[in-house]
């Protein structure tokens, strides 16, 4: 079965991850939830990052319920980014960035 875009993009996360020592977790839509909480929820050196991840060329397309979420995560005083490339991860877990 071939990978989708946006599923490589989240391969190349995952690996990024792993490779910096970050814990993560990748919550299971199921209904049960909250809707649009981000694909990956991180926490490194004590910084809570939250990571949604989007095929290349579709950074820009978070859905209303993403949004939201992402929203608050960032009032929560938590991060949270949406990349459609790993190397937007660059400077993320840093502490003091």
């Amino acid at each position: 079965m071939a990978m989708t875009p946006e599923g490589r993009v989240k391969k190349a996360i995952k690996e990024h991850l792993r490779q910096h020592g970050v814990w993560f977790t990748m919550p299971i839509g199921t209904g049960l939830g909250s809707s649009g909480v981000p694909d990956f929820l991180c926490c490194h050196n004590g910084r809570f990052v939250a990571i949604e991840a989007k095929a290349k060329g579709k950074r820009g397309n978070t859905s209303a319920l993403q949004k939201t979420q992402i929203s608050k995560i960032i009032e929560a005083g938590g991060v949270a980014v949406v990349v459609d490339d790993v190397s937007q991860l660059e400077g993320v877990f840093q502490n003091g960035t």
